[in-house]
């Protein structure tokens, strides 16, 4: 079992629509053996619902987020997921900061898998969802193509 978990400032925008965008790529592909989830790294949104932008996004495009609420980030997270994926560099820094660093090389951020250095657009402030849907879809393409490559198989250091 490969375990994700993407991660934002508040779980109600990126990281959730990250969340459901693989969640759905993992069923129309027939990965196996991924489980994906997501969460904040900061305590401003817990227990809210996705974000409404983020629900519209995701509706139309046929993919259901119901149920999800913002949970914090924990230390323990970093033992329990396999790779550990920040939507910008401010959550790679906040990721490494609670973690202690990253001994196992299990945080990347999400437009890395494009070979591409850049954040995920945040809409919280732009108001644009469709930026991050397109930012959001091409980091889980590249992902799910990742993970397909590994076959499922973890590396030494228990990275994907």
């Amino acid at each position: 079992m490969i375990r994700v978990l993407f991660i934002c400032h508040g779980n109600i925008c990126r990281s959730p629509m990250a969340e459901f965008v693989m969640k759905d790529l993992i069923e129309k592909e027939g990965l196996r053996g991924v489980e994906v989830a997501s969460a904040a790294t900061s305590a401003e949104e817990l227990g809210q619902p996705v974000h409404p932008g983020t629900r519209r996004k995701l509706a139309e495009h046929g993919i259901r987020c119901d149920g999800k609420t913002a949970r914090r980030l924990r230390r323990d997270d970093y033992e329990r997921f396999d790779l550990l994926v920040g939507m910008d560099a401010y959550n790679l820094r906040n990721m490494q900061s609670l973690f202690g660093g990253d001994p196992a090389h299990k945080v990347h951020k999400l437009l890395s898998f494009c070979g591409e250095p850049g954040d995920v657009a945040d809409p919280w402030y732009t108001g644009d969802f469709e930026a991050t849907w397109r930012d959001v879809s091409r980091g889980c393409r590249a992902l799910a193509a990742h993970l397909k490559e590994a076959g499922g198989r973890r590396d030494g250091q228990g990275g994907v």
